[in-house]
């Protein structure tokens, strides 16, 4: 798949006609920015004994990033920048490590016991909590690494995906200028984390094989204790 200009949309040199194209392929900013808001709520959500860090501390940090990438790139992402890029990178490094750590401590409380895990309710909510945290810590990791960014695939689509959506690999769909949205890799991670594998994305890239199953472990193991603990309580 190549990210050729449609037919009348003029020569790519020209530099309206190159604004042009950014538009048309150019991501808004807000559904990402929405999905990084929501995994602050979430943070601020979570048990103390969860959270990696004071309660306000990587929401706040997590919060000047995203400013940061706005201010730097309104409106559509397209601008390619390698200090964007860095900052973007960092923000999603930040989510992921936070989910992750949240896994780890949740697992150590089922196993040695914790304030939330005596209780059904409260164990399923924090369990949920988590659960949420790494589907969109995985899904903007997926949209930001992916053919090298949102800003990258606005300009340019690889002839091989390194992760495969439908539309790039059935020709009978004709989406030769399609671009994957931010929806797309939010519906990838959620798909990962509850059938524990592929279903329509598959990764062709090394790194995308490994994050998917990192994943698909995170979940496997958050959803089947969180769920055992729980039936264990009630009975």
């Amino acid at each position: 798949m190549t990210g050729h200009h449609p037919t009348g949309a003029g020569d790519p040199s020209d530099p309206s006609d190159r604004e042009a194209h950014q538009a048309a392929y150019g991501e808004a900013r807000w559904p990402m920015a929405g999905a990084v808001v929501a995994a602050m709520v979430l943070t601020l959500l979570m048990p103390d004994d969860l959270r990696l860090g004071p309660r306000w501390l990587l929401p706040l940090g997590e919060g000047l990033l995203l400013v940061t990438l706005i201010a730097g790139d309104p409106g559509r992402i397209s601008r390619r920048s390698a200090t964007l890029r860095g900052v973007s990178i960092t923000l999603v490094g930040v989510l992921a490590l936070s989910a992750i750590w949240s896994t780890v401590r949740l697992v150590d409380d089922l196993i040695h016991g914790g304030a939330e895990t005596n209780s059904a309710t409260g164990l399923l909510l924090a369990g949920g909590v988590v659960w949420g945290s790494t589907v969109l810590a995985f899904a903007l990791l997926y949209f930001e690494l992916d053919s090298g960014g949102a800003a990258a695939r606005a300009h340019h689509m690889p002839d091989t995906p390194e992760l495969a959506f439908p539309q790039q690999l059935n020709a009978d769909l004709n989406a030769t200028h399609w671009r994957p949205r931010f929806v797309d890799y939010l519906y990838l991670g959620l798909t990962n984390s509850t059938a524990f594998s592929p279903t329509d994305v598959m990764p062709l890239a090394p790194w995308a094989k490994v994050a998917m199953a990192i994943q698909s472990l995170v979940s496997l193991v958050i959803l089947g204790l969180v769920i055992a603990r729980a039936v264990n309580v009630l009975a």
